[in-house]
């Protein structure tokens, strides 16, 4: 097993295994049971995306495809004026 990902919170672990378990591959989470201990044990390196060595690099390929990806907005890739980055501007 391999420690690919740092996920920034639960949120962004669960979307990722979710997404990497749609590709076939089988991922767990290290650390969720730390959570709740964050505001006495460093916030950083908690959350950990474990994989098996065969399936390693193409995780890794697929997380960081989706980290690179571009957003759509209303289904287009050109810039909406009061958009950005997908949030609306007040």
């Amino acid at each position: 097993m391999q420690r690919i990902h740092e996920p920034v919170d639960l949120m962004e672990a669960q979307m990722l295994m979710s997404m990497l378990r749609s590709e076939g591959i089988e991922v767990f989470l290290q650390g969720a049971d730390l959570v709740g201990g964050m505001g006495e044990l460093p916030a950083l390196g908690l959350l950990g995306l474990m994989v098996s060595d065969a399936q390693a690099q193409e995780a890794r390929e697929l997380i960081s495809s989706y980290q690179q990806a571009t957003p759509l907005v209303d289904g287009t890739s050109e810039p909406q004026p009061g958009v950005r980055h997908g949030i609306l501007e007040c």
